[in-house]
């Protein structure tokens, strides 16, 4: 919203400038020979006219129609007359130059004759690829300006200090520059120098070189009084607002969106009486927002999404008659709304994800100019109200707690575009065909009707002739198989956990333009002819489709996103997803595809490839070197027989490798990289037949599992959210599911936590030492070097993993005392370090104090609690079988593999590396310590059983 404002303001300047243009035009004076030269000159340095050249969406409408105007620039013609120059009425000169959204491409140097244009007052120059263009200091010389626009324009370097030499700018904008940068003694010469400044705009301008003392802010608002319009959004002012800004009493717009400001907003700013536009959104202010607004009277538009208010909205913010557009969502704002408001221009009320309760008010369903209501992720409760605000474009109601009936008045909005509804508890049964009364609907989304009614025996083929997207999620569908529609122009359909059954109908099939399938979690069992030629995504995982995959979708060229995962796909893997240079991410996991996996894959923008769980052989796909976009490459869990894949070193972005179960042999070594596997967070590798030491060098390269930061650490998930073309109230989520033995426990995520940092080399047979290198990475959560034959003491730098969550070191061969370091890792939830010849005491305190004999079991040096074994300097050195009996005891787990009760679940082993085929190969018994209950982590948790090793 606040582009669009700012772009109606930029609309009207550049109409006030045309009539300018128009009008001067008009005079008899010619050109003046030099400025004409120079001007044809300037052509000639701009001569690359980009035909693919198109402005950002905020700017459509200026560059609609963009074609050079210098095409008509020529050599014996009148400048005055040529399109985007203006002259003076009276002296003939050049003095204005309005060459916006040309799609001119070039380098503007300090020698460039525009430079000799000195009678200049206005320049605009926005919306062209100056590429590599340094901000000449020569735009200095240009004194008589009065305007200068040079947004996006790509140029790049530090603004000049000459620009203050500009001292009758009236109005500056530099934004959506990303490479430059401002000075602090550039800010304030350009502050103290321009007097008559009404416009500074600098959107994504670096500034982070000013303050924090004093901020950009502070001085803008100490010596400038004449300011109108300041938008300084994207930018990294941080710190508190000034209340000093509320001594620029001229100002009407105010944009500092995304700038990471902290703090209240300062009840000053009820000083601002000429405030008309108002944009704090995207920072970190907190506190309650202050009740100021009475005093301002003229605001109409008030954005404060995306921060962390809290408390009621007050009471002064709903007396505003002018407000047309507030946007507070994202927020922690609760109570409830008021029962009467002042609003008689609101367009859009925009509140979703807060905490906002009761009921909704009359007036929010029956304001005549509300375009757009979305109160979507609250809690508000009890019955929705007639809907009489016959003006809704926009209605997003979805994740509340409402009850009582569906609103059929709702079939009365004829002008509605985009509707979510989620009738969880509503007490009747919703039928879909009304909604083809709705012929303006593009993006319409249901979920969790009790009963949707879908089609019927007796259906008629209904007809949505405007609708773009369909989301039917987790509704309960009556008639899905029997539905007629008419979806010309339907391009997104989810109909997901629906409980679909049988093959997916004809009707489906008839769509011919969806670009996105979303059918999962449901018990289709056959897809039938594959018939969407144009498709880009594809979800069928969660099924019960048994289809042979190998020539499934071959037809879809298009096709970059595939999820078939946890279905019964046989075959073997398709030979033109390997030839595909489209393919984003595919997903196989859990099905039953079998045979040699192709190396020919021309995957040059595979972002993900999950092959989890299925029969494929033969050698790792040494193409993959190939695809550089490579982010999660999980091959676990088949019969892939082969070295570690040292050819991945190039793939700097990799983030998790998952090879675990497989035939995987030989010595890690090969390091030929100092980039390699510097972003990963998962590395699992369990399961296999790797010998040799641990690859210590590998794990000094682990850069990203190093780093402290708070993004990393926030338990987000890797979520690939977008929207369709053109908005609309539809998300799509684009989820991968991930198993992996953490914590004891087979366990399943259905979406991958953004602070899932997991090392795991277990069930190998790896020796030597733990390498100390471990101790440097700092975020990791969850670490298994169990089941190897590894000598020596455990390091006391683990004891510097204090993230740490899981620490399973058992069935090894180490020895000494664990040391008292390991009581600093306050997070940790598991321990096992059994079968080991670890001797001495066991420390105590804080999450020590929580575990059980099992983290201990096979330790026979080990005294204290929790064994029962006291503690004293007479206790002899216990005597442990010899090397051969521990070979043969320890690692040839051919017989049968024991598992051990820990807490109160009874004893388990983890037999993880079993292939669905049902032809197990050696299993590996993990233990498991005491784990202490946690809050809902968003993960399924497969229950693990005791396996016998065949």
């Amino acid at each position: 919203m606040g582009y669009s404002m700012l772009l109606v303001l930029r609309v009207m300047l550049c109409l006030h400038m045309f009539m300018m243009f128009h009008f001067a035009c008009l005079s008899s004076h010619s050109c003046h020979l030099d400025e004409s030269s120079a001007l044809l000159h300037f052509k000639t340095e701009l001569n690359n006219f980009d035909e693919h050249f198109s402005c950002d969406q905020y700017a459509e409408c200026l560059c609609l129609h963009a074609d050079p105007k210098t095409r008509a620039w020529q050599n014996g013609t009148d400048c005055c007359s040529w399109m985007g120059v203006t002259c003076h009425s009276v002296s003939g000169h050049v003095i204005g130059l309005d060459l916006s959204c040309r799609r001119l491409v070039g380098n503007i140097d300090p020698n460039s004759t525009l430079f000799k244009l000195t009678h200049l007052h206005t320049l605009n120059l926005a919306y062209n690829h100056f590429y590599d263009s340094q901000l000449s200091s020569q735009f200095g010389q240009l004194v008589s300006l009065t305007h200068l626009n040079l947004s996006h324009c790509w140029f790049e370097g530090d603004i000049p200090s000459q620009i203050s030499h500009l001292s009758k700018l009236q109005s500056l904008d530099l934004s959506w520059n990303y490479a430059l940068s401002l000075k602090e003694t550039t800010w304030k010469r350009l502050l103290q120098n321009t007097t008559s400044l009404r416009e500074v705009v600098l959107d994504d301008t670096d500034m982070s070189s000013i303050g924090p003392t004093p901020s950009p802010l502070s001085l803008i608002a100490n010596l400038s009084s004449t300011l109108v319009t300041l938008n300084l959004s994207g930018e990294e002012l941080s710190g508190l607002i000034p209340s000093s800004l509320s001594n620029l009493h001229h100002l009407v717009y105010l944009d500092l969106s995304g700038s990471k400001l902290s703090g209240l907003i300062p009840s000053s700013f009820s000083n601002l009486h000429h405030l008309v536009y108002l944009d704090l959104s995207y920072n970190n202010l907190s506190g309650q927002i202050p009740n100021m607004f009475d005093r301002l009277t003229n605001l109409q538009t008030l954005f404060l999404r995306g921060n962390n208010f809290e408390g009621k909205l007050p009471f002064s913010l709903f007396t505003l008659s002018q407000l047309s557009v507030f946007d507070c969502s994202e927020n922690k704002i609760e109570g409830s709304l008021p029962d009467t408001v002042a609003f008689s221009n609101l367009t859009h009320l925009i509140l979703h994800d807060n905490l906002l309760n009761g009921t909704i008010p009359w007036w929010a369903l029956s304001l005549k100019s509300l375009r757009s209501l979305d109160l979507s992720n609250n809690r508000f409760t009890g019955y929705i109200n007639e809907v009489k605000s016959y003006s809704l474009e926009y209605l997003d109601l979805c994740n509340n707690e409402f009850q009582g009936n569906f609103p059929e008045s709702i079939f009365d909005l004829v002008n509605l575009s985009n509707l979510c509804l989620s009738p969880h508890n509503w007490s009747d049964t919703v039928h879909f065909s009304p909604f083809s009364k709705l012929q303006k609907l593009s993006h319409l989304s249901l979920s969790g009707c009790n009963s949707l009614v879908l089609g019927s025996e007796t259906s008629v083929n209904y007809t949505f002739s405007n609708l773009q997207a369909l989301q039917l999620r987790s509704n309960n569908i009556i008639g899905y198989s029997t539905f007629s529609g008419n979806f010309s122009e339907l391009e997104f359909l989810e109909l997901s956990n629906s409980k679909l059954e049988g093959k997916v109908p004809q009707w489906i099939h008839g769509i011919d333009s969806l670009h996105h399938l979303i059918l999962s979690n449901n018990l289709l069992s056959s897809m039938g002819q594959f018939s969407w030629y144009e498709l880009e995504d594809l979800d069928l995982s969660f099924n019960l489709m048994d289809d042979d995959i190998s020539s499934f979708f071959c037809n879809a060229t298009f096709l970059s996103d595939i999820n078939l995962s946890y279905n019964q796909f046989i075959g073997t893997f398709p030979q033109c997803l390997a030839n595909s240079s489209t393919l984003e991410h595919l997903d196989l996991q859990k099905n039953k595809l079998h045979g040699n996996f192709p190396d020919t894959l021309n995957g040059l923008q595979l972002g993900t490839l999950i092959l989890n769980c299925n029969q494929l052989k033969g050698l790792l796909p040494k193409s993959l070197s190939n695809s550089m976009d490579l982010q999660e490459l999980n091959l676990g869990n088949n019969e892939f027989e082969d070295t570690f894949p040292y050819w991945l070193q190039n793939i700097s972005g990799l983030e998790i490798l998952v090879l675990q179960g497989n035939k995987l042999y030989g010595t890690i070594a090969n390091l030929k990289s100092e980039n390699m596997f510097q972003s990963l967070i998962v590395f699992d590798i369990s399961c296999n037949n790797f010998s040799g030491s641990l690859p210590k060098a590998y794990i000094q390269n682990f850069q990203a599992m190093k780093i402290v930061d708070n993004e990393v650490l926030s338990s987000h998930y890797y979520i690939h959210t977008g929207w369709l073309e053109g908005g609309g109230i539809i998300e799509v989520e684009k989820d991968h599911s991930m198993t992996s033995i953490i914590k004891g426990v087979s366990t399943t995520f259905s979406k991958i936590p953004r602070d899932f940092v997991n090392i795991d080399l277990s069930g190998n047979k790896f020796e030597g030492e733990i390498p100390d290198v471990i101790g440097e990475l700092h975020i990791l959560k969850n670490l298994n070097l169990s089941h190897n034959r590894l000598v020596g003491h455990i390091p006391h730098y683990l004891g510097n993993l204090t993230n740490l969550e899981s620490l399973d070191l058992s069935s090894n061969m180490l020895t000494g005392n664990i040391p008292t370091e390991l009581t600093n890792l306050n997070f940790l939830e598991v321990l096992n370090l059994s079968q080991n010849q670890l001797v001495g005491p066991i420390p105590r305190g804080k999450q020590f104090d929580t575990f059980s004999n099992d983290s201990y079991e096979g330790n026979m040096g080990l005294c204290g609690l929790p064994l029962s074994i006291q503690c004293n300097n007479n206790v002899p050195l216990p005597q442990y079988p010899s090397s051969e009996a521990e070979d043969k005891f320890g690692f040839d787990w051919k017989p049968v593999a024991i598992g051990y009760a820990f807490g109160m679940v009874l004893g388990i082993g983890l037999g993880f590396c079993v292939f669905s085929i049902g032809k197990p190969q050696w299993l590996v018994v993990i233990f498991g310590g005491k784990r202490r209950r946690r809050g809902n982590r968003r993960a399924r948790i497969t229950l693990f059983q005791l396996m016998v090793v065949m």
